[in-house]
């Protein structure tokens, strides 16, 4: 049996993490301790002996920021680095910049978990009315993917995130892997745990 090489994480903590914020698509930059994080995590790799061919990120700050510091603290910043919204964190909707203290009280603590942990159950889609409509979709990286902008997600379930995260995976990073290539993906907790029931069965 053929064996693969990949190194599949979450990216460091963001400023909205210690809010306990609904995140998503709003670029975040990593927090001081989430710079720690990925810096740490670049030195544990290092001394496992890891090196990296090619490297997959999402197209949000704290993705790339991730790979970046890892790569600096393991002296591979030459290793190529290419970014897809299909990496992109799970789209919360109407949820997005919410509190999930104050969305238990609004909404219940059962509801919040179904959205939160449900494998097919989508939150409310995000408006036009919405504080972070516009930062989201008038954002230049958008206008540079593979689909139109009236086609990116309003809102996602992790059966979505699965949906629009398998084409990329099957079409860029599969040949890649099979290849020989050792692959690091700096990902989010929604689009790895997505990738991980994919990859686990």
């Amino acid at each position: 049996m053929a064996k693969y090489r990949l190194v599949l994480l979450r990216h460091g903590e963001g400023a909205w993490t210690k809010e306990n914020r609904f995140c998503s698509w709003v670029d975040q930059k990593l927090s001081s301790d989430g710079i720690k994080e990925a810096q740490n995590c670049g030195k544990h790799l290092k001394a496992l002996g890891f090196e990296f061919d090619l490297v997959f990120t999402s197209v949000l700050s704290r993705s790339i920021q991730t790979a970046w510091l890892i790569l600096q603290e393991m002296g591979q910043e030459w290793v190529p680095v290419q970014s897809s919204w299909r990496l992109n964190e799970r789209h919360y909707g109407a949820l997005i910049g919410l509190n999930r203290a104050e969305m238990a009280l609004n909404h219940g603590e059962e509801q919040v978990k179904i959205w939160r942990r449900s494998y097919d159950v989508t939150p409310p889609p995000i408006t036009e009315s919405h504080p972070y409509y516009k930062e989201i979709y008038n954002d230049r990286r958008y206008k540079c993917s593979d689909v139109s902008q009236d086609n990116l997600p309003k809102a996602e379930s992790l059966k979505d995130v699965l949906d629009r995260l398998l084409p990329y995976w099957n079409e860029k990073i599969v040949p890649e892997l099979r290849s020989g290539k050792m692959i690091l993906i700096s990902a989010h907790g929604n689009s790895s745990r997505a990738l991980l029931k994919h990859v686990e069965g």
